[in-house]
């Protein structure tokens, strides 16, 4: 079979005729996607002059004609999203005017400009538009935490399964490499908390209590708060832009070709390896922020070293060590599902991977604060 070519091709043709309130357009040549290049600006200038409803199209000259050509020629005689009447052709053709037809009924002809202005009708719309899409985040969030913790659990229960040498390398990544960056914020958070306590604190002949909001303050809350808006501004934005590239470049659809299920391959490593590390990174924050206010404390206020850590161990309770800790792992989890499923909603295009990057972070970033008030809530209410 000798494949066709452009020299084979007729030059297409588009006469105009003049009638009584209207005109006929004479198509004749080919018009397929190699030869239509030329007859664009007759096209448009003729849609521009006259209205669809004052045209008729005559094929019976018309050589080939595919759906580029179909599309072209069918240009003058749409009018909105109404199907193009039977009654605008004229004369005989195998297939031309049912391919303009068709080509016609399945463009997408785009959603209408929506009306200038802040009315309450438009103001109330955007509103229920913007809760809509809250509700359906937080339920897919669920849905996706549900199957996650399946998955996770049907591994635990066959330990062979698990993808060890992945989640160990995302354990060095999320937690090894992220250590230095975690101790040095979490040294000057405790640095800022022992000068700002020191310099209130000292009006009132109390300075010493600084050693007090220190400890309580680093290691309640911050220590674990800045731990987990590091790992949600750092690992969750890799954990979504790396699904999300393999997402494009549609590996995971191949993974489910060859029967890998790209949920424990992809995302249970990554929650494994967040569960796990958010702790340590934790102890290692707080230990970071004391050192920091330790040092403050000594410069400002002239308390040494091993009376800081006296007092801090005589007067601050374990219990304040326990209740940062306790919110570490469940941060972890919420900070790998979320960027997870973010990076399994990528579409095919990199503006998707970006606005689900971002995505990815600020969701994280939210929930690591409610989550955290809650916990206040409840440890309040336990009064611990």
């Amino acid at each position: 079979m000798v494949a066709r070519t452009a020299d084979t091709l007729t030059s297409p043709a588009l006469a105009l005729r003049e009638g009584d309130g209207g005109a006929v357009l004479e198509a004749s040549g080919d018009w397929t996607i190699e030869t239509i290049g030329a007859m664009d600006r007759q096209v448009r200038d003729i849609a521009a002059a006259y209205k669809p409803s004052q045209l008729q199209l005559d094929v019976s000259g018309l050589g080939r004609v595919d759906t580029s050509g179909a599309y072209m020629l069918g240009r003058p005689l749409r009018e909105g999203d109404d199907p193009v009447r039977e009654t605008v052709f004229r004369g005989e053709h195998p297939s031309a005017a049912r391919l303009i037809s068709e080509v016609h009924a399945r463009m997408w002809h785009g959603t209408p400009p929506e009306p200038p202005g802040w009315g309450l009708k438009k103001l109330l719309t955007r509103l229920g538009a913007g809760t809509e899409h809250i509700l359906e985040e937080a339920w897919d969030t669920f849905g996706f935490f549900g199957h996650t913790l399946t998955t996770l659990g049907a591994s635990l229960l066959n330990p062979t399964r698990l993808r060890w040498t992945p989640t160990v390398h995302l354990m060095e990544t999320v937690g090894i490499n992220a250590l230095p960056i975690i101790a040095a914020l979490s040294f000057f958070i405790g640095a800022v908390v022992a000068f700002m306590g020191a310099s209130l604190l000292e009006t009132f002949g109390a300075a010493i209590f600084t050693v007090d909001l220190v400890g309580i303050s680093v290691l309640r809350e911050f220590g674990v708060l800045i731990t987990a808006i590091m790992l949600a501004g750092r690992s969750d934005s890799a954990f979504t832009a790396s699904i999300g590239s393999m997402k494009m470049q549609q590996e995971v659809d191949a993974m489910r070709v060859i029967g890998l299920d790209p949920y424990e391959v992809l995302v249970v490593p990554r929650v494994i390896a967040c569960v796990v590390m958010a702790p340590l990174l934790t102890l290692a924050a707080m230990l970071a922020g004391l050192f920091g206010g330790l040092l403050v404390s000594w410069v400002t206020l002239d308390v040494s070293p091993s009376y800081f850590l006296t007092r801090l161990q005589n007067v601050i309770d374990w219990t304040h060590f326990m209740v940062g800790m306790s919110k570490a792992p469940v941060f972890g989890l919420v900070i790998a599902i979320i960027g997870c499923r973010q990076g399994m909603k990528v579409g095919g295009d990199v503006e998707s991977l970006g606005q689900r990057t971002t995505a990815s972070v600020v969701q994280a970033i939210f929930m690591v604060i409610v989550i955290d008030a809650l916990f206040a809530l409840m440890y309040l209410e336990a009064d611990i």
